[in-house]
């Protein structure tokens, strides 16, 4: 059986996460928040539109009328169930590769849902295999307009304030293929666009916020002043140069804090970011007299941070970048629209934006295991004390199982790259030792 992870349920589609699955997950979810009406909105991936089928059968059978948006980014579902009061349901797997999909669940008013909910939805599915299939006919309306909305409402944010500037952007061949290269050309942006032409196999495929490469060379090629990515769903991004740099969430975070605190706009001027934000994220915020509040990995710890302190940015390193002032969840297209703004605005380049922030050399290795490790901090304790002794204030360690997959992730910082990668390297043999599995690589 699937259960939640860091970011909703996600599965090799119609194998794992079956259509069965996905009807009962619709069940479950409509019981335990009782909505209004449910919303539902889906990436670019071929099986997008039979779990959607399943979904709206499974509203059906409790009574629960349903708004399709069809193929948009999840922000803009989350937006939906935000101006209209009902629970959104994001067919995605996000930046995972075309066969795998997922499940995402926005609480009534676009928030994401929080651990009790999702445990008390995730205990009403499990039971729900017991149950007989019922087949009662559908309440559909057409929500495929509110893409317009909600491109509109990021539009408004920046104004044509983009004018002059040349901007590539690469859509990942996913559900920002259509809206973001027409929200940054009405903003006044000179626009050109790679990687949208979706076939629902090619999500991702070497495109995207994970692979930003062809991005770069293409940025470069054009003479462009920045280059943006999104991923598969468009809840992240990652920025290029015109040098072809790579700039990821942490640096844009930290041109988005500091610019909102000089401008008095960073509501009690504080930040939330997750265990992986790079040690030199904090070391500008400390020099700004900014405050950082950290959380486990995962959008949805962050959106809890920004509203236990009501603080109005947060995100991860990954390119989920949250402006709380504006959006209920993450968002490239409008996290875009604020960076391409201000660098506009500023009149400097990006290079010159991100080197307010200077990284540590930061490793990262996967570890694929056999099983799910469930604590690998403990299963290789003496090996991170005597790392971290090593290392002392000039470094850090983070050891985590993934919420979404068997692989245990370790993350060494230290002053120099050869320092980062051997302890890092060390752990990772240390947790195969324990686990067996393979040492998928660093970066």
């Amino acid at each position: 059986m699937l259960h939640f992870g860091t970011d909703g349920v996600r599965g090799v589609a119609i194998d794992e996460l079956t259509t069965d699955l996905a009807r009962d997950l619709a069940r479950a979810t409509a019981r335990v928040l009782r909505p209004v009406a449910i919303v539902i909105g889906r990436d670019t991936r071929e099986s997008g539109s039979e779990l959607e089928d399943a979904i709206v059968e499974g509203c059906a059978a409790e009574g629960i009328a349903v708004h399709l948006m069809g193929v948009v980014p999840t922000p803009a579902i989350a937006y939906a169930a935000e101006q209209y009061g009902w629970v959104g349901i994001a067919i995605t797997a996000s930046h995972n590769v075309w066969s795998d999909n997922g499940i995402k669940v926005f609480a009534s008013g676009g928030a994401k849902l929080g651990d009790a909910e999702q445990i008390e939805i995730e205990r009403e599915w499990h039971a729900m295999v017991s149950e007989p299939v019922l087949h009662e006919q559908p309440t559909i309306h057409d929500a495929t307009g509110i893409l317009g909305e909600y491109a509109t409402h990021r539009l408004n944010v920046v104004g044509e304030a983009l004018a002059g500037v040349r901007v590539v952007l690469d859509c990942a061949n996913g559900a920002m293929s259509h809206v973001a290269p027409e929200v940054f050309m009405s903003a006044g942006a000179d626009v050109s666009v790679i990687n949208a032409s979706p076939n629902g196999r090619n999500i991702n495929d070497k495109c995207g916020a994970t692979a930003p490469q062809e991005l770069s060379a293409q940025v470069i090629a054009e003479g462009a002043d920045i280059g943006i990515a999104f991923d598969g769903d468009g809840d992240r991004l990652i920025a290029v140069s015109a040098s072809g740099a790579l700039v990821d969430g942490d640096h844009i975070m930290a041109i988005a804090a500091v610019d909102l605190a000089h401008r008095g706009l960073l509501r009690n001027k504080g930040v939330a970011v997750t265990v992986m934000t790079n040690l030199g994220f904090h070391h500008t915020m400390r020099d700004n007299n900014i405050d950082v509040v950290i959380t486990p990995v995962g959008d949805r710890s962050i959106l809890v941070a920004l509203d236990e302190f009501d603080f109005v940015l947060g995100g991860e390193q990954s390119g989920h970048v949250i402006h709380r002032a504006h959006a209920t969840t993450g968002d490239g297209l409008l996290a875009a629209l604020q960076l391409v703004e201000y660098i506009t605005r500023a009149r400097v380049t990006l290079d010159q934006a991100a080197s307010i922030m200077q990284s540590y050399p930061q490793i990262l290795v996967n570890i694929r295991t056999l099983n799910r490790v469930h604590d690998p901090v403990h299963d290789i304790a003496e090996q991170i004390a005597i790392a971290e002794a090593e290392l002392g204030d000039n470094g850090r360690i983070l050891v985590r199982s993934s919420g979404t997959e068997p692989l245990v992730r370790v993350m060494v910082e230290a002053a120099d790259q050869v320092t980062a990668e051997s302890i890092a390297m060390r752990l990772a043999q240390g947790v195969v030792d324990i686990h067996g599995g393979s040492i998928e690589g660093t970066h």
